[in-house]
């Protein structure tokens, strides 16, 4: 009874989240449904409940196909080059930043390093294209200029992890320095005022105070990034790939799009993106608890 009159009293805060929650049943768990499919010989104009069950065939053919284990190592290297370049590069640009005390200067690179982020991956991936043109781009003038000849680096296998990482953290290290220069405007500043006092130069203030404060800013996007370790998106992949860099190129997302969605095997790919999202909640949860054993911090 207390509760319903709690519920009662306050019934215009809860029924601000009936939006969201609506969303997301309809958008997020509805869909759901949808996954069994991966379980059965799907056709489309059976439908779900009329076409043919088929247990675990799709996901015995997912570990015996050769394509699936190179899909699976290119996702997992370019994740890997993602987590070791990409995510500590807003940290560092964050942290360099706080130390500026120019507040034109400061605010001008944060523009200018945050604009990228509201380009599509359309454009991005055009200018990237154009910029690392044979004929017409810019780092192969500069190349020519110094007496080389000019490289394919699009369509060299040997290139095109870089070049995806290097594009992300171009276009996204804005937004992530900002969220974590948020983190550090809430450090109390009398704890830099003390370390200074004890003689502690900006380096030692980052390394002692700076980093240690925000650092569950840190484990939790870190967590959140293990957790979509094989999702990397499929705009950017796809814009820059093609069939001369498949086999070192090719990610789950794009390769879901060309086997599943222009092939026709719905049920295969389905059971690749049930795969994911296992992998995905068992890294998450598995390091969530690691980190609140080992940090005391954790997402819940």
């Amino acid at each position: 009874m207390k509760r319903r009159n709690y519920y009662l009293k306050h019934w215009a805060v809860y029924s601000m989240i009936i939006p969201g929650i609506v969303y997301f049943f309809i958008f997020k768990y509805v869909p759901l449904m949808g996954s069994v499919i991966a379980f059965q010989d799907y056709n489309i104009y059976l439908g779900i409940w009329a076409s043919k069950f088929v247990g675990l065939k799709h996901f015995h053919n997912l570990f015996t196909y050769p394509e699936f284990y190179r899909v699976l190592r290119n996702t997992l290297l370019i994740s890997l080059y993602q987590l070791i370049f990409g995510f500590p590069a807003p940290i560092v640009l964050a942290l360099l930043l706080n130390e500026v005390r120019k507040m034109v200067f400061k605010r001008t690179v944060q523009t200018v390093l945050y604009l990228p982020h509201f380009l599509s991956w359309v454009i991005v991936g055009g200018m990237v294209i154009n910029f690392l043109s044979p004929s017409s781009g810019l780092l192969n003038e500069v190349i020519k200029l110094l007496g080389g000849e000019p490289i394919f680096f699009l369509q060299e296998p040997a290139f095109f992890r870089s070049i995806v990482v290097a594009s992300g953290i171009w276009k996204e290290i804005g937004w992530g320095t900002i969220i974590y220069l948020a983190a550090l405007a809430g450090i109390n500043p009398e704890l830099y005022e003390a370390a200074e006092a004890d003689g502690a130069g900006r380096f030692r203030q980052a390394i002692h105070i700076s980093i240690p404060c925000i650092m569950p800013t840190i484990i939790v996007l870190l967590l959140l990034r293990i957790g979509n370790i094989l999702d990397l998106g499929f705009e950017q992949i796809y814009i820059l790939l093609n069939p001369l860099v498949w086999e070192t190129g090719e990610v789950f997302d794009t390769y879901i799009y060309r086997v599943g969605l222009v092939g026709g095997q719905y049920s295969y790919t389905t059971a690749i993106g049930l795969f994911k999202s296992v992998v995905g909640f068992i890294l998450l949860v598995g390091f969530n608890q690691l980190s609140k054993r080992t940090t005391g911090n954790s997402i819940y």
